[in-house]
């Protein structure tokens, strides 16, 4: 081989090992690249730029569940920043997207101890580095009540109203027939009477609850005393309580309070204290106790009535069933006064419990979230009294 052949054959097998050299060195700079990306707490650029401007509730989250960085609403929905994340549903979702790079779910998650709490969502969790994913919530929570509002109604006023109106028409064609006979008018139209004060009553909880279900929330929020509540709706109960025999007992803690519509929450504990006198016998109790273990507040209603057959008791919820057909006649029921109850009470964030057994009597218990004891008013009536009391001295 000729020198100029070795020369070249040297330089050819140089820039050979150069060229290894060089994949080498890019292949360890990319592979130390990766690794450092892997290990860095630092997010990728732009995406707290992209969270702070996001109207959904979002979330930047490490591999191990750890929220690094969140938009503005994601506290809303229970995501707080350098917090892990603690529903069983948004860890499963991770666990796929770590798997296939993204999932898409819905899952109801609980903001509380309560039911009322509960929101439903839908969550896309989306890989956004070997470290990092974007976990993204919207709240169908309103979407799912508004169907289930529209799917009632519907059921409401097919199943019940008919009953009534279908009675009215045929009392009314009797005493046409009657007419020449005044004790059977008479009869007639005490019937009459009778069905159309029980429609108007069917007709006003039909449209009382269709108001329940179509907010939010309740309308008039404010901190309201459990004493005022408590009161309000014994008092609203003497009347028909001391008629059928029945003796009213209040017990528990005092001056507890909560975040809600008074009215609302009157006509909640109300209604249950109305259904224990209706199923109490004559010379029974109905106790009205009430609880703070901390974080929420129980307002329990009992009675020592018949009871309801476990059968019935996850049902006595839905609109117009009865456990007692024959009784609920006789006492004028509607079927709406539980769930009524039961609706009211969840716009407030809270539960209804029920204990029951038969022959043994009923204790429901209302769960509302515990609010501290609100900022006492000024001397002389609240803030606003005081600037309408100076307005009017004003114009005087």
């Amino acid at each position: 081989m000729s020198p100029t052949q070795l020369v070249l054959l040297a330089l050819f097998v140089g820039a050979l090992i150069g060229a290894g050299l060089c994949a080498i060195l890019f292949i360890a700079q990319r592979a130390r690249e990766r690794a450092e990306q892997e290990n860095s707490t630092v997010l990728p650029d732009g995406i707290t730029a992209v969270l702070s401007s996001m109207d959904d509730a979002a979330a930047a989250i490490d591999a191990s569940g750890l929220v690094v960085a969140t938009s503005q609403t994601a506290p809303a929905l229970g995501v707080e920043e350098q917090a892990t994340l603690t529903d069983g549903g948004l860890r499963d979702l991770l666990k796929l997207a770590r798997t296939a790079g993204a999932a898409t779910e819905t899952i109801r998650i609980r903001l509380g101890p309560l039911q009322g709490q509960q929101r439903l969502v839908a969550a896309r969790m989306t890989r956004l580095t070997e470290r990092y994913f974007l976990l993204i919530l919207r709240d169908v929570s309103e979407q799912e009540r508004l169907e289930a509002m529209r799917q009632d109604f519907i059921a409401n006023t097919s199943h019940e109203l008919k009953t009534p109106v279908g009675a009215i028409t045929l009392l009314s064609e009797a005493i046409e027939f009657a007419a020449d006979d005044p004790d059977e008018v008479r009869r007639f139209a005490s019937r009459l009477s009778a069905e159309a004060e029980r429609l108007g009553q069917l007709t006003g909880r039909i449209m009382h609850l269709s108001r329940l279900q179509a907010a939010d929330q309740a309308s008039d929020m404010s901190d309201v005393a459990i004493d005022e509540v408590v009161t309000a709706a014994l008092e609203a109960n003497s009347v028909a309580a001391a008629g059928a025999g029945v003796g009213l007992v209040r017990g528990g803690d005092r001056g507890l309070w909560v975040h809600g519509d008074v009215h609302v929450l009157i006509e909640a504990v109300s209604n249950l204290i109305s259904n224990a006198v209706s199923y109490s016998p004559k010379g029974s109790h109905v106790g009205i106790g009430v609880k703070n273990d901390g974080v929420s507040v129980d307002i329990a209603v009992s009675d020592q009535g018949i009871g309801i057959a476990e059968s019935d008791q996850e049902r006595v919820f839905e609109r117009f069933y009865r456990a007692d057909q024959a009784r609920s006649r006789r006492t004028g029921g509607t079927g709406l006064g539980l769930s009524i109850v039961k609706h009211a009470v969840y716009r407030h964030g809270g539960e209804v419990k029920l204990w029951s057994q038969p022959k043994k009597g009923s204790t429901f218990t209302i769960r509302l979230p515990l609010v501290g004891h609100p900022e006492p008013e000024p001397e002389g009536g609240t803030t606003k009294q005081k600037k309408a009391a100076r307005r009017k001295k004003e114009n005087a």
